[in-house]
């Protein structure tokens, strides 16, 4: 409203406003009204030309509750949501609502229903490492990094254990890639490393995963303040066994919402449109970082329509 009030005249130069800014009720209402899936599916449309034109091959699936959204007066738990993201450019490409975090596994079917995913490479967390979300990845035309942890032991055991064992033996024999990187800053080093085998038959009933070609480890050293911390997490994939790409997924997916709008469709709606206002932001080409972009938008008028003309052209 405040924002509204103090840029009257620009924004008039898109709508009328014959009568000024609406009051509050009539923003929750317009915000709360629309149905979320309706919203969803108007975005791909105009992200399917700039995932063309940009190259947005990795798309990451994740979850996320809206911090206060929850509504103890009508017994609302808070807004959980399946997201999925073209991480190369930061675009938002839909997302569900699933209410309850434990949900994620049948969210995350629907919304890769609605995306393209040939020639695309799909990163979920652990709670997505199930055979037949894999399946329908592959169904789908598209790649599937998938993390693995607790929720499939056997699985886990067997990746950590057998780079545990090739590491004893020096990989004598072992077929296998091997990338590092390494980033310095804020007083701290981080090396990253991963390893990628294609020795499927170690694993535990390999067959069950559509499409399976490799599995890998990545491993994040952290050097700060005299303290060194290791941290290793464990991969299948689709694709080959090539550390360096398997790499580049995992760190572009596993590289603030804090809602109070509760009326109907609100805070699942305005999610929708807080990422579709920072993908656009992403585009325009200044280079800065989103949030001095966020901030600039705020209090310059002719570079917040710089970066809408930045997308629509």
């Amino acid at each position: 409203m405040e924002f509204a009030e103090n840029r009257l005249d620009w924004l008039r130069r898109f709508i009328r406003l014959e009568n000024g800014i609406p009051v509050d009720d009539t923003f929750a209402r317009v915000l709360s009204s629309p149905s979320p899936k309706a919203l969803n599916d108007c975005f791909p449309s105009w992200l399917e030309d700039l995932r063309e034109t940009n190259g947005g091959r990795l798309i990451a699936i994740d979850g996320k509750t809206l911090r206060r959204s929850h509504d103890r007066k009508r017994g609302r738990h808070p807004l959980h949501l399946v997201r999925a993201w073209a991480t190369e450019q930061g675009l938002a490409l839909g997302c569900v609502n699933t209410e309850h975090k434990s949900n994620e596994i049948t969210a995350i079917p629907d919304l890769l229903r609605q995306l393209e995913l040939q020639g695309a490479i799909v990163t979920i967390d652990a709670i997505g490492c199930q055979t037949e979300i894999a399946t329908q990845v592959v169904a789908q035309k598209g790649d599937y990094v998938l993390a693995v942890k607790d929720n499939q032991p056997r699985l886990h055991e067997a990746i950590a254990g057998f780079l545990e064992t090739a590491q004893a033996h020096d990989f004598a024999n072992v077929q296998h890639s091997y990338y590092e990187s390494t980033d310095t800053g804020h007083g701290r080093v981080e090396v990253r490393r991963c390893w990628a085998f294609d020795q499927l038959h170690c694993l535990p009933q390999p067959e069950r995963w559509a499409g399976l070609r490799s599995f890998a480890v990545v491993e994040n050293e952290r050097h700060q303040a005299g303290k060194v911390t290791r941290e290793r997490r464990c991969f299948i994939a689709s694709v080959a066994p090539q550390a360096g790409q398997i790499a580049r997924a995992v760190r572009a997916h596993w590289g603030e919402d804090d809602s109070r709008i509760r009326r109907g469709n609100g805070a699942e709606n305005f999610v929708a449109l807080r990422a579709l206002a920072i993908s656009l932001l992403k585009q325009e080409p200044t280079k800065i970082s989103v949030r001095k972009k966020r901030i600039r938008a705020a209090l310059n008028d002719d570079f917040r329509l710089q970066a809408l003309e930045a997308a629509w052209g």
